[in-house]
């Protein structure tokens, strides 16, 4: 839509469009500038963008990482503790 026309709609109009789920695509010059999209879409865009940066994060190390995992049992055995132990530790906080 361009923008002349979307000013002629009125920003109420292009609100209530969004939240029924619609979006709108703003022109100018017939080049797409920006989007009216309602809040619940914004934030959960915004949730899958940082899960899928996390999710890359994650691919990443898999693939550059050669050594093996180690068991967190694995480390608390190493250092002298049982699990139990552990567990039966007074919270530091």
């Amino acid at each position: 839509m361009l923008i002349s026309d979307a000013s002629a709609l009125g920003v109420s109009k292009l609100a209530a469009e969004a939240v029924a789920g619609r979006t709108t695509v703003l022109e100018l010059r017939h080049q797409p500038i920006a989007a009216v999209i309602s809040y619940t879409e914004l934030t959960e865009l915004r949730e899958l963008r940082r899960d899928l940066l996390d999710l890359c994060l994650v691919l990443a190390r898999e693939a550059t990482t050669t050594v093996p995992p180690v068991a967190l049992d694995d480390v608390i055995s190493a250092l002298g503790f049982t699990r139990e132990q552990i567990e039966a530790m007074p919270d530091p906080a």
